[in-house]
């Protein structure tokens, strides 16, 4: 009865149009009223705030302040330089340029939007003058940015890890995979739309230059090797490499570079905070929605729905999938978590499926979320970055939906590509 509660109230709010925080919280505060009438206020307010008052959480700040200080200095230009070096004459060049450019950058963010963001009006431009169609430049540029969400340090790995008690270390080490995955089969799409489009290769760059672009970015890639090799090498914790990785950052940008200034830097603190803001309210929300959603035992009752209907791993995971397909339609990623995860991890687990393969498969449906329409969030960020309508973002991802599901199915089915990097290094 509460399941279906909350999801006809989330339902009808969005529907209205209202803003998230009111979708999570409105039928949080109904369901409290309604049916735990006699529970104390105080309650309320102890998971709300206690919800949140997790160190491992405190990575998000540090890493959305980390991805600003580069998108606003040199550090993204550089890596991106060295990228197109290496990759810029294969077929298809700056295509594989901008995915290899996604996955530098999320390496040390951890976040699509500000990949989308930083790297959006750098590279759509020679995009177009290699030949690419305007459609698929859009596409690309959105859907290769989602690499961002599995390639480590990923958000959405550090949410779904206090969520569900699984080591974030270990998603980490899960995502590499997943995020090669993904990148290999966009690669292969890069490569075949270029021979049909008969786009352009740069000339091979002499390894001389090659050479100079590694050296110009050698302090660019201190970061990812600072922060990878602290959490693998267990010297940080992931919290820790997310401050290591801001003060890295302010120093390569305003010592190294010189491109960042006072006042600079004070806008770079006042982006990040509104943007931490808006997740850790949703996320204060949806910890005591999933407070309520336990208290009612919902994961017991979808077990037993299950089992009734004789339903095994494979089914569970392709109703996941399909729940997890539609929500990412509708709603943010960090809300299609906090509201799917807590109901549907217990069922998953007492099923046998490994929490770290579960965190690839819901990573991976995320990441897709984040470019499905009507209201993918990474489709109105490109739109806004490259004064684009969002029809035609929308007509230039399809293709990339569906190398999505190619790689979701890989992955949901073939759990060794999830778990053997983690096996290999903690087990």
């Amino acid at each position: 009865m509460m399941l279906i509660a909350i999801i006809a109230a989330t339902v009808v709010l969005m529907a209205l149009g209202f803003e998230m925080l009111l979708v999570l919280g409105l039928p949080t505060l109904a369901i409290k009223e309604v049916f735990y009438g006699r529970l104390p206020d105080v309650v309320f307010v102890q998971k709300l705030l206690g919800g949140i008052n997790h160190s491992t959480l405190l990575a998000i700040p540090f890493f959305l302040f980390a991805a600003q200080l580069m998108a606003s200095g040199q550090i993204t230009r550089r890596l991106m330089g060295l990228v197109s070096a290496m990759l810029g004459h294969t077929r298809g060049g700056i295509g594989h340029t901008v995915i290899g450019g996604s996955m530098a950058f999320g390496s040390v963010s951890g976040s699509a939007p500000a990949t989308v963001a930083a790297l959006g009006g750098m590279v759509y431009p020679e995009l177009r003058k290699s030949g690419y169609s305007e459609k698929f430049s859009l596409g690309l540029i959105v859907s290769s940015a989602e690499t961002a969400l599995l390639i480590p340090p990923s958000i959405t790995f550090i949410v779904y890890g206090w969520m569900t008690g699984t080591s974030v270390a270990q998603l980490f080490a899960g995502g590499l995979a997943i995020g090669v995955v993904l990148a290999l089969i966009f690669g292969l799409l890069v490569m075949f739309h270029a021979a049909r489009q008969n786009v352009t290769a740069r000339p091979r760059v002499p390894w001389k230059q090659r050479l100079e672009a590694l050296i110009a970015a050698g302090w660019a890639l201190g970061m990812p090797i600072i922060i990878l090799g602290g959490i693998y090498s267990g010297t940080f914790t992931p919290t820790e490499a997310a401050a290591v990785s801001v003060v890295y950052a302010i120093f390569v940008e305003a010592v190294i570079y010189r491109e960042l200034s006072f006042s600079k830097l004070v806008e770079i603190c006042e982006a990040s905070a509104i943007s931490t803001a808006v997740i850790f309210v949703l996320l204060a929300f949806g910890g005591v929605l999933s407070f309520f959603v336990t208290l009612a035992h919902v994961p017991t009752s979808i077990s037993a729905f299950l089992a009734a209907i004789d339903a095994g791993p494979i089914l569970f995971l392709l109703i996941l999938n399909v729940c997890f397909l539609i929500a990412g339609m509708f709603i943010d990623p960090n809300s299609a978590l906090l509201i799917l995860v807590p109901p549907l991890f217990p069922v998953a687990t007492s099923l046998g499926i490994d929490p770290v393969h579960l965190g690839m498969i819901v990573t991976l449906n995320i990441s897709l979320g984040m470019i499905t329409p009507p209201f993918g969030l990474d489709l109105f960020v490109a739109s806004s970055t490259l004064d684009k309508p969002v029809t035609k973002i929308i007509a230039g991802v399809w293709p990339f939906v569906v190398a999505n599901l190619i790689a979701l199915l890989i992955v949901t089915y073939i759990p060794q590509i999830s778990l053997f990097i983690p096996n290999l290094l903690f087990r």
